[in-house]
């Protein structure tokens, strides 16, 4: 018989999505574990202002429904935040503008439907520049967002609020999107 580490912060600690998947499947974790601790790094780093809205109970469901599922798609139990400008139905999305801020998508983005297809967890909406507008992530209606490396500094580009959250480790990955270097900017 395995046992967790003792701290729990170690479990999530993957290199790989197989890696993370093994775990699951040997029963040394499960989704819903993986999504309590998600939940917490965010509350933890709110400072950060990396999530404009979290699903957290929507999130924890999904997880407890994966766990019971014989289903096991390629991205089974990820859990994934979507940059504030990429629509997932039933959710709002404002594209980090006032204007927006009680809009709720009409559908899925294609990005996210194959995401859920394959079993991916989305955890929240993350900060961006407005309308995708920028190169710091300064410029949104929910505030900047910081830098997890050093919090008096930006995490560049207009998906800053998508980098932080994966550097951070408040999720495992993160969509955005770039037109003019709102994702290669974070990634430098």
């Amino acid at each position: 018989i395995s046992h967790p580490p003792s701290d729990p912060r170690d479990l999530f600690q993957f290199t790989s999505i197989e890696q993370y998947q093994s775990e699951l499947t040997s029963g040394r974790t499960t989704c819903e574990q993986a999504v309590r601790h998600f939940l917490s790094r965010i509350e933890e780093h709110a400072s950060l202002n990396a999530f404009v809205e979290v699903y957290a109970e929507e999130a924890v469901q999904r997880a407890i429904n994966l766990d019971r599922s014989k289903q096991k798609g390629r991205l089974h139990g990820v859990v994934i935040g979507l940059k504030d400008n990429i629509c997932y139905k039933g959710h709002r999305i404002s594209a980090a503008s006032g204007i927006l801020q009680d809009f709720t998508s009409l559908y899925s983005a294609t990005a996210v439907e194959r995401l859920l297809a394959e079993g991916a967890i989305i955890i929240g909406r993350q900060n961006c520049d407005e309308f995708g507008m920028g190169s710091t992530n300064e410029n949104s209606y929910y505030g900047s967002a910081a830098n997890p490396l050093n919090e008096e500094h930006v995490p560049g580009g207009s998906s800053g609020g998508s980098a932080a959250a994966v550097k951070a480790g408040l999720c495992m990955a993160s969509l955005g999107s770039d037109t003019g270097g709102s994702v290669r900017q974070p990634a430098d």
